[in-house]
């Protein structure tokens, strides 16, 4: 045989054995399970593409933070967020005005869709359902019920509509309304926790993840907190700044991994001193991740009387504070030990016996005993000096002293907060005990300023 018919036969032979081969594999594979792919599809919709080459155009900065973003990555485009059903209670019916427009390619009817200026929840949990449902039941998204329960401002409508709007619904968000085809400038633009929604949903995801970047890094920095948690009343992120684990992300921040997937930012892994988010909502050791803010805390010590969550009755928690106080337990112990960990809740314990005792029951019994001997105007909050400083007592430097202690501050719990404590206590005590002494009804201020707010509870939330 020439060398030509030799290589024809070996080629004819591998060819053989490469068939059966494969007719052998195929066979074999017959009865197993195909490998499942993971495709992300490229293409979107002529509508969507309009959306995005309308907003490149109008909104620039808008636009490159989707550009940056995850989303945009993963092809969610403004439509998956935005778009709406024609008869939706929040539909914009001033955006159809945009596909009308004669200066711009994109304004055009062939683009048109029914959108919502807010996107809520509802319209999140569509990609993150768990997320969604854990934000829902935490005291975030119920804000607005709790404050409407224990705020004298709102319940004797001691601030006008605007100071409402411009401060504290901005945090604790306001309820949603349409006038003349778009949202109501009295409730928006608004991105507050428990903002109420017009699909009936509850809270904003954008108080944490900003539009239209949505990072996950930002929501993980403290500074996101510090948003809302700040100021005399609640200096959460003041009181972060000043402890250890404030000092340690200051010095060490910029080498942290902001950018770890959900569900594996790992303490001594990806950070090395916690943040708020890393105690109060991303998952360590065996603690699952969660958007429930309410988890994990064994006291409301924003409350005025300290007590358990499940115990407080503007919004019960549904969990035990014992199963909770374990869960932020093993979040501790990642970095500290259990000796550690089991005294510093020992002092914190202590420290609310002793506001709840020496400071907020005396002070709470004294002003009761004022308003039952008339002493006291009870048809209003704040327009006499005692409702102020009894407000003050618990509202400022008692939630200062409390949780400047659970977040590890000295300066917090000591000179903001019992050392205030002391003297708030003792001229509350001398004035009362001085109008009982005499008689004298305390001064009313007959012209307390702007308080012209509305007393009606949303019936968003309380019902007609």
């Amino acid at each position: 045989m020439n060398r030509k018919s030799s290589k024809i036969v070996t080629i004819a032979g591998v060819l053989l054995l490469a068939f059966a081969w494969s007719a052998t594999a195929m066979a074999q594979q017959e009865n197993l399970p195909k490998a499942k792919e993971f495709r992300i599809e490229r293409s979107m919709s002529k509508e969507a593409m309009a959306c995005l080459q309308c907003h490149k155009t109008e909104h620039p900065g808008l636009f490159a933070d989707w550009a940056a973003s995850r989303h945009a990555s993963a092809n969610i485009t403004c439509l998956d967020c935005h778009q709406a059903e024609a008869h939706d209670a929040d539909v914009s019916l001033e955006h159809f005005k945009q596909y009308e427009r004669g200066d711009n390619p994109w304004g055009k009817k062939e683009y048109k869709v029914p959108i919502a200026a807010a996107v809520t929840p509802k319209d999140c949990s569509r990609c993150h359902p768990d997320e969604a449902v854990q934000y829902s039941k935490s005291k975030h998204a119920n804000t607005t019920e709790i404050i409407w329960k224990i705020d004298p401002w709102l319940n004797n409508g001691m601030n006008s509509s605007l100071e409402r709007q411009a401060g504290c619904l901005y945090c604790h968000g306001t309820e949603l309304k349409i006038k003349d085809g778009k949202l109501d400038p009295a409730t928006w633009p608004n991105v507050g926790v428990g903002r109420i929604n017009l699909d009936g949903s509850k809270g904003s995801c954008t108080s944490c993840h900003t539009r239209h970047r949505f990072s996950v890094m930002e929501a993980r920095k403290p500074e996101a907190c510090g948003q809302c948690h700040l100021g005399p009343d609640h200096p959460q992120i003041e009181i972060y700044t000043e402890s250890k684990h404030g000092d340690i992300y200051a010095a060490f921040g910029d080498e942290y991994n902001w950018n770890a997937s959900p569900g594996t930012w790992t303490p001594g892994v990806d950070f090395r001193g916690p943040t708020c988010a890393s105690c109060h909502m991303s998952g360590a050791g065996t603690v699952m991740t969660s958007h429930d803010v309410t988890e994990r805390l064994s006291w409301e010590l924003q409350a005025p009387l300290t007590v358990r969550p499940q115990d407080f009755k503007p919004f019960p928690a549904q969990s035990n504070w014992e199963g909770e106080r374990t869960k932020m337990q093993e979040i501790c112990t990642q970095c500290h030990g259990k000796t550690w960990v089991e005294d510093h809740y020992t002092k914190m314990d202590g420290v609310v016996g002793e506001y709840n005792n020496v400071y907020f029951k005396p002070a709470k019994a004294k002003l009761d005993e004022l308003y039952a001997k008339g002493l006291l105007d009870k048809t209003r909050f704040f327009d006499e000096r005692l409702e102020v400083e009894f407000y003050e007592l618990w509202h400022h430097e008692g939630r200062r002293a409390r949780m400047g202690t659970a977040m590890m501050a000295p300066d917090y719990a000591w000179w903001h907060g019992f050392y205030e404590c002391k003297k708030r206590f003792s001229n509350f005590m001398e004035e009362a005990n001085h109008l009982i002494e005499t008689g004298k009804k305390a001064y009313v201020a007959k012209d307390f300023p702007n308080a012209t707010g509305s007393t009606q509870k949303p019936p968003e939330v309380f019902g007609q």
